[in-house]
């Protein structure tokens, strides 16, 4: 009777707890007069399901277009889509806020790198390390180049030897990320996977996996995650696949690389790194990254500008090319405003970009939120929510790039590379692989989306990036000088 009596206590005590919390979160908490589902207020469980099922962008998306600028989107988190929020987000003091955990997913080797890092004193140290390696200056130097230069017409080539067939551009722009990223870390020992097999096979190892349900799964559960990963293999991340690792370990620990690489410069601080597993998470990190932004951002926009819709897109680029055969890719004016065109509309990197807001609180966009409370934007609703600065959002527009009305508001809004002190290292090797082999492509060559080609291109999301839904994409190159 006691037990009785002590349980319906215990059950009592629970329900009135749960029931304060509740009124607390929906009427009394500091960010209760914001805007958003009142489900939301109460718990984060919404956020967690359109999470685990891969909708968490569009269903962000959705609650701006319908609350406005400002959502909150559970007990403890908001999201805003304006470029006050931005600024003082991931710019103010130059760095911004500070991450949140959810960037420990990103760690190799159980080891932290740069893009994991959550305090941005420790991430702008380790940056000094090696941010003259993605400079804009050092990409152009002939030596460094000259090495993306040799992939892209390995890439030609095989348009060539393939003119007038379905080709699956997905694999080739995907081998073609992976040799310029791999090269520009560790050349001469960087791969090949457009005519190597071994290489090949390396890049599907990668390129391949969906696991965005294992990782949300070690963000909120990491005991359970890290032990269903070594016990049953449920949980492993794709850059724990064998082929990978021991091409990255062992590349960083043995491999003669040229004094222009990057892991020449890491090899530098080799006395605060002894093992070299800083090393090997940073390359890690990096070959990971340029795979799948730069693979899946050309497979979307040559996709894109193939399609008949498209084709005068196509078409003026060309002129472009052919007029100005020996102007340098970034003093081209169209090809730049495709290529930004594409990012925005197809951006491979759109989902939020979480930080923790610092002690004493801040106020963002003319909001003040407490200290903790995990705020962040997206590219995805950033580059469509303003209609005044885009508009006619979800079209593909490259000419809205070449207005010099608005050019400066578009920029701020623009942030495909993320902002501030913390925005993608990569973005100038990113950008200069893109239009380096653009050209090469669109002055030989025209493309057109082949007949067989039924695979979905919709964009489909994974732990923070997304890529066409099928993975596959066939398209027939004809020669420009045939046509």
């Amino acid at each position: 009777m006691a037990t009785s009596i002590s349980l319906l206590v215990v059950a009592q005590a629970t329900l009135l707890s749960v029931v304060v919390i509740m009124f607390y979160r929906l009427l009394l908490a500091p960010l209760s007069r914001l805007p958003g589902p009142k489900l939301c207020a109460i718990t984060r469980l919404p956020l967690i399901y359109y999470e685990f099922s891969g909708e968490r962008r569009e269903w962000i998306h959705n609650l701006h277009m319908r609350y406005g600028p400002v959502v909150r989107i559970a007990p403890d988190e908001v999201s805003f889509a304006s470029r006050e929020a931005t600024r003082e987000i991931y710019s103010s003091g130059g760095s911004g806020y500070d991450k949140t955990s959810y960037y420990s997913l990103f760690e190799h080797f159980d080891t932290p790198n740069i893009f994991s890092t959550l305090e941005k004193g420790r991430h702008a140290a380790v940056k000094r390390r090696f941010v003259e390696r993605y400079n804009k200056t050092h990409i152009m130097r002939p030596e460094v180049s000259l090495v993306l230069q040799e992939h892209v017409e390995t890439f030609i080539a095989i348009c060539a030897d393939s003119v007038g067939r379905s080709v699956d551009v997905y694999l080739l722009l995907h081998c073609y990320a992976l040799d310029g990223v791999t090269g520009h870390m560790f050349y001469p020992c960087g791969l090949h996977s457009l005519t190597n097999s071994h290489d090949f096979e390396l890049m599907k190892e990668l390129t391949f996996p969906s696991l965005l349900k294992e990782q949300y799964l070690r963000y909120y559960l990491p005991a359970l995650g890290r032990f269903l990963a070594e016990v049953t293999g449920y949980g492993r991340l794709r850059s724990d696949g064998v082929g990978c690792v021991r091409y990255v370990q062992e590349t960083v620990r043995n491999a003669t690389v040229a004094t222009h690489t990057l892991l020449h410069k890491l090899r530098l601080y080799e006395n605060e790194d002894p093992d070299l597993r800083l090393a090997a998470s940073e390359c890690m990190d990096h070959l990971v990254a340029g795979l799948d932004t730069t693979g899946d951002a050309l497979c979307f926009l040559m996709y894109h500008i193939s399609c008949p819709a498209l084709q005068s897109c196509q078409d003026r680029l060309r002129a472009e090319l052919l007029a100005n055969p020996s102007v340098p890719v970034d003093n081209l004016p169209y090809l730049d405003a495709l290529v930004k065109e594409g990012l925005r509309v197809y951006n491979p990197a759109p989902v939020s970009l979480p930080r923790h807001v610092p002690e004493g609180g801040r106020v963002i966009d003319g909001v003040w939120l407490p200290a903790g409370t995990i705020v962040s934007c997206q590219a995805h609703t950033l580059h469509r929510y303003d209609t005044r600065v885009f508009p006619e959002p979800d079209d593909f527009l490259p000419d809205r790039w070449l207005d010099p009305q608005g050019a400066i508001e578009r920029n701020q809004l623009f942030f495909a590379f993320g902002a501030g002190g913390r925005g993608c290292i990569g973005k100038h090797l990113a950008l200069f692989e893109m239009k380096t082999l653009l050209k090469e492509v669109y002055t030989n060559f025209c493309t057109r989306v082949a007949p067989d080609m039924n695979a979905s291109m919709e964009m489909d999301d994974q732990i923070a990036t997304v890529r066409p839904k099928d993975q596959k994409c066939l398209l027939i190159f004809d020669r420009v000088d045939e046509m």
